[in-house]
């Protein structure tokens, strides 16, 4: 009850606000950034956790890469914080993209040439709709003893699932060392500046304290 919004959002203005938040993506990647640099951890820590982050996105665990980007982070000793945060590599306006690359990369790794198979005749956004129907009528059949049809759920794996899991490692990898690689020094000059800074302040702090104390020394 105390995290219950007042104004309840109506449905439309939930998708128009996940694909277009307040502020704009500049202002959210801004937020992003400065959390990232923020976090109290090593620099070598939150590098890993924005890599887990950052490969996640390529999978097509859709609803799953922040849980997948905590485990991954937790295995590699990264920092958790910053692999969640990292998910926001992928986007609404990246997502187009990443599902690109990975499924292509995945048909042409599996031998099929590096196209989208054209033999169902469907749309990618077809199939996923096809996909759909078929669990929401399977789901449907359990309570009422209808029968279960597999047939576009097997169509979406083998098309778009499977391509888009395999083909996902290479880019989501490549992805992922470049952020690394890339945050890695920005971090630590940023860390190095803020101790700096910080060490800098403190002593300014012990300098007045120790001039407020000669002084209330002098006037006893």
């Amino acid at each position: 009850m105390v995290f219950k919004r007042r104004d309840k959002r109506p449905v439309w203005k939930a998708i128009a606000d996940f694909f277009w938040p307040r502020g704009g993506w500049t202002r959210a990647a801004l937020y992003v950034k400065h959390r990232l640099r923020r976090l109290p951890d090593p620099p070598h820590r939150i590098a890993r956790g924005i890599f887990a982050g950052v490969f996640v996105s390529f999978t097509p665990f859709f609803g799953l890469h922040f849980f997948g980007a905590a485990v991954l982070a937790w295995i590699l000793r990264g920092n958790i914080i910053a692999a969640l945060l990292a998910t926001f590599f992928g986007n609404p306006l990246t997502f187009l993209a990443i599902a690109t690359i990975s499924l292509q990369t995945g048909h042409f790794l599996l031998g099929r040439g590096g196209a989208l198979p054209e033999e169902s005749h469907r749309s990618l956004g077809g199939k996923f709709v096809d996909a759909g129907e078929d669990f929401h009528d399977n789901l449907l059949a359990l309570f009422t003893g209808g029968d279960a049809h597999w047939s576009k759920l097997h169509v979406f794996y083998d098309d778009v699932f499977f391509p888009y899991m395999i083909g996902g490692l290479i880019p989501g990898v490549i992805a992922g060392l470049a952020c690394y690689y890339f945050s890695l020094p920005l971090l630590i000059v940023y860390q190095n500046r803020r101790r700096v800074r910080l060490r800098k302040k403190w002593d300014e702090l012990k300098k007045k304290a120790e001039l407020r104390n000669e002084d209330t020394g002098a006037d006893g």
